[in-house]
């Protein structure tokens, strides 16, 4: 079976190009003992004021229903 890490990172994968298509991108940055996934949002995403719903009510709704194991998803600062 693959590593909670591994499996957050084909999550990320997937999601990618729908955020990519808006100009802006995610990577995968680390996975804290806590289950917390820390990502880091480039591009169009930096100063948006839309950032934080993206995060929260896509990454994070995606990754944890892929991933049921993570916690969180948080911005990496």
């Amino acid at each position: 079976m693959s590593s909670i890490k591994e499996r957050v990172q084909k999550v990320i994968d997937t999601i990618r190009p729908q955020i990519q298509g808006d100009g802006g991108d995610v990577e995968f940055v680390d996975i804290d003992d806590n289950n917390v996934v820390t990502v880091r949002l480039t591009g169009a995403c930096v100063g948006c004021p839309m950032a934080q719903l993206t995060l929260k009510g896509g990454i994070e709704r995606i990754v944890k229903q892929q991933v049921p194991e993570v916690t969180a998803v948080e911005a990496a600062d």
